[in-house]
């Protein structure tokens, strides 16, 4: 998959988050969002995932040079951000199962294989809502890096992991991410040293009255 923005601007009320954003992701290639923290790396992130419609220019989604309508890219593209909630009554069996509704997983991954990669051993059966907030981003991460999709955002992605956490976020990077179009938000370089190139949302971060 490949985004296309095409003089992309979001704003509230009077105040521009980011204006005048001409850029192409390329398929297969993985780019970094830098900027301070407020100053609208989140916000780029929900409207190139769909969260949010831009409120001026137009967003193109991409397929082996074929032009995707709105409906058919939420199947292509995976999101993992803190601020996405994780339906705390499930077990984290049933959490994973019922991800494995709507998403195929790569290297034909199955609940099983999901479960041995987290690592919890005593979860299985546990609600989420009783999980730290380590095992919550852990399981965020896990379903969105490992699902089969040709678009993979993330957002802040090693919140609440300690240095064990760290190692194990770059090893699912290293073992799920190619041939996919990754885009990461952070200020955080462990986060996003992987990448190819770097959109710094300050380039684009005007503030205008009218």
């Amino acid at each position: 998959m490949e985004l296309v923005l095409s003089n992309v601007g979001k704003r509230y009320r009077f105040d521009w988050i980011f204006r005048q954003l001409d850029f192409h992701f390329h398929e297969n290639r993985k780019y970094a969002i830098l900027g301070p923290n407020g100053s609208g790396k989140s916000t780029l992130m929900k409207v190139l995932s769909g969260h949010l419609t831009p409120s001026k220019g137009k967003i193109s989604f991409k397929s082996d040079a074929k032009l995707l309508l709105a409906d058919h890219v939420y199947r292509r593209l995976s999101y993992a951000a803190p601020y996405i909630d994780l339906i705390e009554e499930l077990t984290l069996e049933e959490a994973i199962q019922f991800h494995l509704r709507f998403k195929k997983m790569r290297n034909n991954l199955d609940l099983q294989g999901l479960l041995d990669i987290l690592q919890f051993k005593k979860a299985r059966k546990k609600e989420i809502r009783f999980f730290s907030s380590g095992m919550k981003q852990r399981l965020k991460l896990v379903l969105a890096i490992c699902s089969d999709t040709e678009l993979l955002l993330l957002d802040e992605p090693t919140t609440n992991l300690d240095k064990q956490g760290f190692d194990w976020y770059q090893g699912l990077i290293n073992e799920y991410t190619s041939d996919r179009l990754v885009i990461v938000a952070s200020n955080v370089e462990m986060d996003y040293h992987f990448c190819d190139e770097h959109l710094n949302i300050l380039d684009y971060k005007q503030k205008v009255k009218k």
